[in-house]
Parts: C-alpha cells; sequence; structure tokens
C-alpha cells in the first residue's frame, strides 16, 4: 500500500494485485477507512491516499507464473490474464515457522496468527481457553488480541531465554514506541509469560483438550481448547525467487533503493527482513519512489534505522537447539504427504527427502514443512517452480498474452 500510493502519487500508473480479499495484510486484516484498531488511523490515511492517487487495486489476485521477460500471470475467482510490467515491487510479507511436535497436527492446534486470523474472521473464542507457544512478539500480540475478544489466556511460552528478552528489551531505548506497544500487550493479555518455555506435546480425542509444558526443565500439563504456536516469521520468497532475484542468508539481497539484483524488481518489507510494520511502510515508500524514478534517499536513515531493529529482533528470538529434539520418531514432519521424522532421519538434503518420501511436494510446496526441515537439518531450498500457488488448467495451459500493458 505504501508503494503503491507514493508511485502512483509521483504519476506512475500503479497495479496492486493483492491476494487478500482486501488491502491491508495480516496487520490490518477486516479495517475499513474509519478503523479505530491499533494503527488504525495509518491505515485510514494510507487507503485514502491510495484511492486518491487512483491505484488500479486487484484484490484476491495471485501471481502464478511468469510466461515471459517482463511480465506476470494473475488469476482471480474470474480468470487470467498476463500483465506487463516496467518496474515490479514484490512485498510478500512472511508466514509463521511451525516446528513439529506430537500431537501438533490436532484440530485446536494452530498457528499463533493463523488464529488470529479466524477470530477476526469470525472464529468464536469468547470463553475458550487458549495456550500461546513459541517465539517472537507475535505471541504477545496474539494473546492481548484474543484476550479482548474474551479468550482465557491459559499462559504464553516462550521459547528465548529471559537474559536475551532482557537485552532486547534494553535495546528497544532507540525504539521507545516499539517498547510502549509491548507493555500494552503484556499488560493487556492478563496472563503468565513465562520464558525458557514451551509445548512439547499436544494430547486429545479427535480435538485438542490439554498441551505438556516444559517450564524452565520442569514439565507440567495445562487444559486447553486452543493451541497457537509460532516460532517467529520466515518471508515468503517464492514471487522474488520466481523473478530471479538472489537470496543472501534467507532474505531478498536490495540495494539501497531496494531494488534486487534483477533490475526493475525492487522488493519491501518482511522480504529484506522480519522487521514489522514500520520497517514495511518506509522500505515500500523507498521502493515506490524509486521505482517511479524519484529521490528516496531522505527516507535511508530511518530504513537503516528499522533495518537494525529488524536484526535485534532475529538476534533476540533465535531458536534454541533443544528445540530439535521436539519430533519424536512418529511425529509428521511434511503434513501434505504423511512423511515421518524417522523417514527423514540420515538424509544428506532436501532433494533426497523429496526422492524417497515426497517431502515438501504436497499443496503447500513446503511452505510448511521446508522452514522445519532447514532447522531441523540444516536442509534448504534454492529453487522455484511456477505454478506459485494452486491454479486452474485452464490458467496454466493458456498461451501468452501480449495484450495488456
Amino acid at each position: 500500500m505504501a508503494a503503491a500510493a507514493v508511485a502512483a502519487e509521483a504519476g506512475a500508473r500503479v497495479v496492486m494485485a493483492d491476494d487478500n480479499p482486501a488491502p491491508g495484510g495480516q496487520i490490518w486484516r477486516g479495517y475499513s477507512a474509519d478503523a479505530a484498531g491499533p494503527h488504525g488511523h495509518a491505515f485510514a490515511a494510507l487507503i485514502r491516499r491510495v484511492q486518491t492517487a487512483r491505484v488500479e487495486i486487484r484484490s484476491g489476485t495471485r501471481v502464478v507464473e511468469q510466461p515471459g521477460a517482463g511480465v506476470i500471470r494473475l488469476e482471480d475467482e474470474n480468470g487470467y490474464n498476463d500483465l506487463k510490467y516496467e518496474r515490479i515491487i514484490a512485498a510478500t510479507g512472511a508466514r509463521e515457522r511451525f516446528l513439529p511436535f506430537p500431537g501438533w497436527t490436532l484440530p485446536g492446534v494452530m498457528g499463533a496468527g493463523g488464529l488470529q486470523a479466524m477470530v477476526k474472521a469470525g472464529l468464536p473464542i469468547e470463553g475458550k481457553r487458549v495456550v500461546l507457544s513459541g517465539t517472537g512478539p507475535l505471541l504477545l500480540a496474539v494473546a492481548a488480541n484474543l484476550a479482548k475478544h474474551g479468550a482465557k489466556i491459559a499462559g504464553v511460552f516462550e521459547q528465548a531465554p529471559l537474559r536475551r528478552l532482557i537485552s532486547f528489551g534494553v535495546s528497544l531505548k532507540a525504539f521507545p514506541a516499539k517498547l510502549l506497544e509491548g507493555a500494552r500487550y503484556r499488560a493487556a493479555m492478563g496472563a503468565p509469560f513465562r520464558t525458557s518455555a514451551w509445548v512439547t506435546k499436544a494430547h486429545g480425542d479427535g480435538w485438542l483438550r490439554a498441551v505438556k509444558v516444559s517450564d524452565g526443565g520442569r514439565l507440567r500439563e495445562i487444559a486447553c481448547d486452543y493451541l497457537g504456536c509460532g516460532f517467529h516469521l520466515v518471508p515468503n520468497l517464492e514471487l522474488p525467487r520466481l523473478l530471479g532475484c538472489r537470496i543472501d542468508d534467507g532474505f531478498t539481497a536490495v540495494d539501497g533503493a531496494q531494488q534486487s539484483s534483477v533490475p526493475g524488481v525492487y522488493c519491501a518489507g518482511e522480504l529484506t527482513g522480519i522487521g514489522g510494520l514500520d520497517k514495511a511502510l518506509v522500505e515500500g515508500e523507498i521502493a515506490g519512489l524509486a521505482a517511479a524514478g524519484r529521490p528516496a534517499a531522505h527516507l535511508y536513515k530511518r530504513r537503516d534505522r528499522m533495518l537494525r531493529f529488524a536484526w535485534q529482533l532475529e538476534d533476540a528470538f533465535a531458536l534454541r537447539p533443544e528445540l530439535r529434539a521436539l519430533a519424536e520418531p512418529e511425529t509428521i514432519v511434511c503434513r501434505c504427504e504423511d512423511v515421518r521424522f524417522r523417514a527423514l532421519e540420515g538424509l544428506r538434503n532436501g532433494r533426497e527427502a523429496k526422492l524417497h518420501t515426497r517431502c515438501a511436494m504436497g499443496p503447500c510446496q513446503g511452505r510448511v514443512c521446508g522452514p522445519a526441515t532447514k532447522f531441523l537439518f540444516g536442509w534448504g531450498s534454492e529453487s522455484v517452480r511456477p505454478p506459485l500457488t494452486p491454479a486452474r488448467t485452464g490458467t496454466l495451459a493458456a498461451e501468452f498474452e501480449k495484450s495488456e500493458a
């Protein structure tokens, strides 16, 4: 949204293709122009800018493939079209990282952000007992939001040790707004917050009934109706990889103007480092101005400051090695293909895993198990093949159309 607004205001013709039903992504999901929630004023101001600048918004639209140079194929509920571009800005965000443990496939066990999205979409949560486990500031934000909707937060369990969180908190003196936001979330959730703690097992008879938690080395059981778990975020790199962008240390490499290794391809937000809303907004502005041929150097200092925050965040919530021992031999790692941990032990890389077990070859194409196997075994994925998302056969079989510029 930030990139589209500034580029259109600079005189460029802008199409914003968004796979969500409305602009706003995960942070502003369900917001309207008169939004009153967290950062609601920022959303309201930005959506007005996008509309005033006459950005063409295509909601519910996904990039499927790249049928030719400077062209992407888009698909929505009505069909597909090939869109030719001179500049493209990828802002595909991030997804939660999951680590397999016994019972993690039970109904009632969800990603922390996924649970929050479902509640925003209408899932009844009032009176339900909820446990949140994993790592990252998202846990606090989700706990506060669910408590606001009437959930009973039974506990928030953060795998990072207290000393690392204290060090991170001290570093946030340079970001007082974020420190205040975290304090507000902590006060609003009304539940115990434990460090060096995580869920080791989920129990249930067709639905989640309880979880076993390692809390400071001691095991205890907590009854609950939902478990929201997630081990920080990983960027959605499928589109940058399809476009040929260089990936360094798990993120898209960009220059000062947010341009990737491919001329004319810019990246903003979580693609360049997990840093949250403020980083995404300023990087979007820089990318939008640069793509429209306007100077953006006046924003570099603010962007670099947010990048420092992103790296501090990465260090603070780095995964501890004990989490590699969560999975048991019969624990499912690849949910799409029902591949268990024992079938993957001893394999040398992801290619061998695909050949022997079909791990990462199901409908999600490794989006869930890929980050998990990278942490568990050190495997990585350096390629991507179209379609990027499930698509109609007619879309895939269609000839390349050059009709729309």
